[in-house]
């Protein structure tokens, strides 16, 4: 280990990062644009490629570029993966912030490099400031993401590599003799190793939430609606099975409500049918502030909802369907009046199968039309 060629280490590290950087470049690319962070991981990892290339070229280029510049370059790419972990998680990074720390240290680091060159106390600065980054990063994963194993590796990660960065930081207060960058220590050694290892394992972490991201966003898709963001048929259907069968064995009560807008089309035929999408979407809005929680909404097709109201008695329901009435017949700025008809039906003790109950409430909205609209008629 005392052996090991410190310069080739630092500069083998900057490779990985390298390659990290072009394979979360390229899923950015390939990912949707909601997954936002990846381009900010894949800057990061480049900033660290270029650091370790200046701090590679120590000896032969001017110190100015592989000291001061290097460590501020290399503390930008941790800035970046920190900043694309905000933007990960909805936020905006602070990047004033950031920046006016960069500035802050460029003065220690020239001052430690040239006024009174000392290579640990640059250690400090640069340890200290990375742990920092990392526990940041670490708290926001820990505390905003999901509970997957993703989350929790990327975490563990971060956690060890503040360990290595504060045992690093302690180390540069002993009284060892004089170091250098490629001085061939074990300490030193070990650090370069650990750093290099921490990074490729902080990257597949960071690429496994996005994985993680990508396929909850599939899933989401795949059992709501696009516009509206309600259950589709297919998924509500299976929900209302679930719930039909536990009413058979326990004897409960549950309602099922087809929701259909008064002359939809006509609104899209005078209005347009991009103010019809937003009187789609305030319509559900509107719905869902009178549910609870148990309550499922989804989109029959067009302007057709159906609604699922588990231990409901048809009286309750008959309430709820008056609230919806008086709720959406409300007028809202910008948008045209809208009535809804309700077809209204609850299960029966003989009943297996869903879809005798939807045909109760279809036929029961049929109903509601037939007597003039914006009514409930029950099956």
């Amino acid at each position: 280990m005392v052996s090991l060629d410190l310069r080739s280490l630092i500069v083998m590290s900057g490779i990985l990062s390298l390659l990290l950087a072009v394979m979360v470049f390229f899923l950015r690319l390939s990912y949707p644009r909601s997954i936002r962070g990846l381009g900010l991981w894949a800057a990061a990892n480049a900033w660290i490629f270029l650091s370790t290339a200046l701090f590679a070229g120590r000896g032969i280029l001017p110190d100015v570029v592989t000291i001061v510049a290097a460590n501020l370059v290399l503390l930008l790419g941790m800035v970046s993966y920190h900043a694309g972990v905000e933007q990960f998680f909805g936020r905006r990074p602070a990047w004033s912030r950031w920046a006016g720390l960069l500035v802050l240290l460029a003065l220690p680091f020239y001052w430690y490099a040239f006024v009174e060159p000392n290579y640990n106390a640059r250690v400090i600065l640069v340890s200290l400031t990375w742990a920092g980054i990392f526990l940041a990063m670490a708290w926001r994963i820990w505390s905003e993401g999901a509970k997957t194993f993703s989350t929790r590796f990327t975490g563990v990660v971060l956690l060890l590599h503040v360990m290595v960065l504060l045992l690093r930081f302690a180390s540069a207060w002993m009284p060892l003799a004089e170091e250098g960058l490629f001085t061939p220590s074990r300490v030193q050694a070990l650090y370069v190793g650990s750093n290099a290892v921490m990074l490729l394992a902080l990257g597949m972490g960071l690429i496994l939430m996005a994985g993680d991201r990508l396929r909850a966003e599939f899933e989401y898709l795949a059992s709501h609606d696009a516009l509206t963001h309600v259950l589709t048929r297919r998924v509500f259907f299976e929900i209302c099975e679930q719930e039909l069968a536990r009413c058979r064995r326990h004897g409960r009560s549950m309602a099922l409500l087809i929701l259909d807008i008064d002359h939809f089309k006509a609104i899209n035929d005078v209005h347009g049918h991009q103010t019809g999408d937003r009187v789609l979407v305030d319509f559900v809005q509107r719905v869902a502030a009178l549910l609870r929680r148990p309550d499922q909404l989804a989109r029959f097709g067009g302007e057709e909802f159906v609604l699922l109201l588990p231990e409901t008695s048809p009286e309750e329901a008959i309430t709820v369907a008056e609230r919806i009435l008086v709720q959406v017949a409300a007028p809202r700025e910008g948008l045209p009046a809208i009535t809804v008809s309700i077809g209204l039906a609850t299960n029966r003790p003989d009943e297996e199968k869903i879809d005798t109950l939807l045909a109760r409430a279809d036929k029961a909205l049929y109903k509601a039309k037939d007597e003039g609209r914006n009514r409930i008629a029950q099956a």
